[in-house]
């Protein structure tokens, strides 16, 4: 996410932080090469001229400490102005209501709707406690309905049925009255998009959101689109009072343009990013903490805050005690551990957050098969319990049967093997000597003691292509 913005704004703050001072004219120079990174990001041309011009008075203003070199001094303005542009803070979705507290979703066709409805109603569910009802309103097409009733059974909130024969009016206002017999906090209203903008949806949503009244009306947007997710957001927000936007395809958008442009152009505060297929991936917006990341200082906060939310406590408190008591560490153990990777984005998605490991991140996603940890998993689950305990049985045609059933190649059991015994060996170091006998055996690893894993990665870590 952002890298050719990160890579490019990195590149024109280095040629300033040597100055003795600031200046108009030393500054000169730097300014233009930000302004060329954010129209290359494709952020709209009147938020650029904006954002130059507020960092160039802020540089030569007053506001540079004493205690900072210049060009600390720069960067630091350059990161405050960008918080600024894209809100002070993030902005929670505000449910005190009579329950239940009604969220609509509105959007065009293909943005993500239905998926980012499944998303909230999970983050609502297990990290507020709120008891969850979801209803789709889109009549035009009775796929998406579907698609909201196997969502919902995934994420384990209540699906209200609707079908293609009903108003959507009906529909949402008898979901109203059975969520309230129900006891829901909160229902999520999944509405009807389309190819384009056009009257008849505007005036369908308007009419929906006059009779419903809800408390959130969330607007979601491809991030893809650049400055064009800013100004459909705008087209929207004319016709719809609109409290928020989601978005969504945050994780392929290279370039960063809707970030930084939807809240200038509609003045509506972005409240989550999609970051992903799986229904864990939405995160709350910390302008802040995205301003640090585009300017490749990370994101640790979030990086917290997501292994507290997504890492199994007592898969990893089990394994500390196998550890611990020198037991061996076995292929479900191994399986564990690429399922937490996973739940966390992968390898690129924590090295993203990680102070200066940008770079690295885009190395890994260029390198390494982001599909490795799909298929290590599936030849896992067809292994018997008895061969996951005891990887040495695994042979011939143990070999061959693994792979059929996995759809993979005798190669690629052979490096999971591999692999798996490498964390295997650097386990049996931790035994009784804690993280301190790890780092050590890593830190031999790292210098060729214990071999890297292949392709240069650690082991146990998925191979390059």
């Amino acid at each position: 996410m952002f890298e050719n913005l990160t890579d490019r704004l990195s590149h024109s703050l280095r040629s300033i932080t040597g100055k003795a001072t600031l200046s108009e004219d030393n500054i000169q120079e730097t300014l233009r090469e930000v302004r060329m990174a954010l129209l290359e990001a494709d952020v709209a041309l009147a938020v650029v001229k904006d954002f130059v011009e507020a960092v160039k008075q802020r540089a030569i203003g007053q506001e540079v400490s004493r205690s900072l070199s210049p060009g600390q001094a720069f960067v630091k303005v350059v990161q405050a102005e960008l918080e600024s542009l894209m809100g002070a803070s993030n902005e929670a979705l505000d449910l005190t209501a009579q329950p239940p507290a009604v969220v609509l979703m509105a959007g065009l066709q293909g943005a993500g709707k239905t998926t980012s409805v499944a998303k909230l109603a999970r983050l609502l569910k297990e990290r507020d406690k709120k008891s969850v009802m979801v209803v789709s309103a889109d009549v035009y097409r009775p796929a998406a309905i579907k698609q909201l009733e196997t969502l919902a059974e995934e994420v384990g909130v209540t699906f209200f049925p609707s079908d293609d024969s009903q108003q959507p009016i009906d529909i949402v206002e008898a979901a109203l009255a059975q969520a309230r017999i129900k006891f829901c906090d909160v229902l999520l209203v999944d509405t009807a998009g389309r190819l384009g903008i056009d009257e008849a949806m505007m005036d369908e949503l308007a009419g929906l959101h006059k009779a419903i009244n809800p408390v959130e009306t969330l607007f979601v947007v491809d991030a893809m689109t650049g400055q064009d997710a800013a100004n459909t957001a705008r087209a929207f927000n004319e016709k719809l009072p609109l409290t928020g936007v989601v978005l969504t395809k945050v994780d392929a958008d290279t370039r960063g343009g809707a970030a930084l442009s939807v809240r200038a152009i509609t003045g509506k505060p972005i409240k989550f990013l999609g970051v992903g297929e799986q229904t864990t991936a939405l995160d709350p917006f910390h302008p802040d903490r995205l301003a640090s990341r585009i300017l490749g200082m990370g994101d640790v906060l979030s990086l917290i805050e997501e292994a507290e939310q997504k890492l199994d406590k007592k898969k990893a408190e089990r394994l500390a005690r196998k550890v611990q008591k020198g037991k061996r560490f076995d292929l479900e153990d191994f399986r564990d551990q690429l399922q937490q990777i996973t739940s966390m984005g992968g390898i690129t998605g924590m090295l993203d957050k990680l102070p200066g490991m940008g770079n690295m991140a885009q190395m890994a996603q260029q390198q390494v098969d982001v599909k490795q940890f799909a298929r290590m998993e599936a030849m896992i689950n067809s292994m018997t319990p008895l061969e996951r305990r005891r990887p040495e049985l695994i042979q011939g045609s143990r070999k061959r049967r693994i792979t059929l059933g996995s759809g993979t190649q005798v190669q690629d059991l052979n490096r999971l093997l591999k692999q798996h015994k490498q964390m295997q060996k650097m386990m049996k170091k931790m035994k009784g000597g804690g993280m301190e006998k790890m780092m050590r055996g890593m830190g031999g690893m790292m210098q060729g003691g214990g071999g890297p894993g292949p392709g240069g990665m650690p082991p146990g870590m998925p191979p390059f292509k």
